[in-house]
C-alpha cells in the first residue's frame, strides 16, 4: 500500500505567528489544505495522515471541514517533538490501522511545502518502490561555502556539480525507515535533520529525484509573501 505523512506539527516559532504557519491562509484557503489536495490529486494513495501537534488536532479537523475536504482517505496523527518522531507516530498510526507490510510505501512531505507537483510526488512513489529511500532535490545554483568550527573563515568549497539543496517529499519503504530509525542511537537520533539520514546512517543507499524551485518550503514572512505572489502568478 501506499500512504502519505505530511508533516504539520510545527509551531512556526521562527515565523512570528500567533498561529501555526500551516494554517495561514494562502490567497484563498490555509497552506496545509493547498499541500493536501496535491495528494489527494494522485489516485495511488490509500491514505494520507496528516501529523498534527496534539493541541491543535480539532482545530485541524475543524479547518478541513471548513474547507469541504471531507476525504475518507485522511486522518490525523499526533505530532511528536521533531519532525521524524511525527514520521515515526504517523507510521505507527498507519500500522495500528492498516497493518504491517514489507511493501509499504510512505511519501513524507512539509505541510508548508504547497506547490509540490504531481510529477514530483508521482516520481517519489517509483522510487521508493525500486530503491526502498529517495530525497528530492534540486540543483544548487550558487557556490556552496564550508565554513570552520567557529563560522569565520571557509574551511572548502565543494564543487557544486555535486551539491543539492534538498526538499521534501522524502519517500521510503516503510518497514525499513522504522527499522532503522530504531538502530540508531539516541545521540544521532538527536542530531537529524531529515528522514534520509536516517538511512545513510545505516550504510543505506538513497536515490536522488529532481524537484523544482518551486517546491520550497515557507519558513520565513519572506517566504509567504514569495508564495502569495506565486499563487497569483499560477491561478490569475
Amino acid at each position: 500500500m501506499i500512504f502519505a505523512g505530511i508533516v504539520a506539527g510545527g509551531m512556526g516559532s521562527r515565523f512570528g505567528s500567533d498561529i501555526p504557519k500551516q494554517f495561514l491562509k494562502l490567497g484563498n484557503k490555509p497552506i496545509v489544505v493547498h499541500t493536501v489536495e496535491k495528494f489527494l490529486l494522485y489516485s495511488k494513495f490509500d491514505a494520507i495522515f496528516i501529523g498534527v501537534n496534539e493541541n491543535w488536532i480539532p482545530y485541524a479537523q475543524d479547518l478541513f471541514k471548513t474547507y469541504g475536504i471531507n476525504s475518507e482517505k485522511i486522518f490525523f496523527s499526533k505530532g511528536g517533538k521533531d519532525r521524524n518522531l511525527t514520521i515515526m507516530s504517523i507510521i505507527d498510526d498507519i500500522e495500528g490501522k492498516f497493518g504491517k507490510s514489507d511493501d509499504n510505501i510512505i511519501v513524507t512531505h512539509d505541510a508548508v511545502r504547497p506547490f509540490v507537483t504531481l510529477r514530483i510526488i508521482g516520481e517519489n512513489v517509483e522510487a521508493a518502490k525500486l530503491y526502498g529511500a529517495c530525497d528530492t532535490v534540486v540543483n544548487s545554483n550558487d557556490t556552496i561555502v564550508e565554513s570552520d568550527v567557529e563560522r569565520k573563515e571557509i574551511r572548502s568549497v565543494p564543487n557544486r556539480k555535486y551539491m543539492f539543496l534538498g526538499q521534501t517529499p522524502q519517500s521510503f519503504n516503510m518497514s525499513k525507515l522504522k527499522i532503522f530509525f530504531n538502530n540508531l542511537s539516541e545521540s544521532q537520533k538527536s542530531e537529524l535533520t531529515d528522514a534520509c539520514k536516517i538511512f545513510t546512517l545505516n550504510n543505506q543507499k538513497v536515490h536522488l529525484v529532481m524537484g523544482e524551485f518551486s517546491n520550497f518550503k515557507i519558513t520565513t514572512m519572506s517566504d509567504y509573501k514569495i508564495a502569495n505572489s506565486l499563487l497569483e502568478i499560477k491561478f490569475d
